[in-house]
């Protein structure tokens, strides 16, 4: 299962950590439309809580060249990827578990990435 906190850094803006993540995922060939419908579709519930859970930036962004998906977040509380016991998440990766290179729970396949440059 993919999960815990895997943060590429961290930084204190007014008194606040702001975690930041970044790891990519895979899509399956053919989907990043219907990719990006569901995500256009987002369940309220799994979106009331990622922001529940501190998540107040998340970007998803594709690679055509390579399927591959890059995702940054930034978070002051959980990751996204640390949510895999609640069953919303369970449920939105079975959801989209058609479209993603998975584990056998469903979990995305995700390799995380780390920094090599800020300005």
């Amino acid at each position: 299962m993919s999960g815990g906190n895997h943060w590429i850094e961290f930084k204190i803006i007014n008194g606040m950590t702001l975690n930041q993540l970044a790891f990519k995922m895979y899509l399956k060939p053919n989907s990043v439309e219907e990719y990006k419908k569901r995500h256009n579709e987002i369940w309220p519930e799994l979106k009331q809580l990622l922001k529940d859970s501190g998540v107040g930036a998340y970007h998803i962004y594709h690679d055509p060249e390579t399927d591959c998906l890059f995702a940054f977040q930034e978070t002051n509380g959980s990751d996204s990827q640390s949510l895999g016991e609640n069953p919303i998440v369970q449920k939105w990766w079975e959801y989209m578990s058609d479209l993603m290179e998975t584990h056998p729970d469903h979990s995305p396949k995700q390799l995380n990435l780390n920094k090599v440059f800020s300005l």
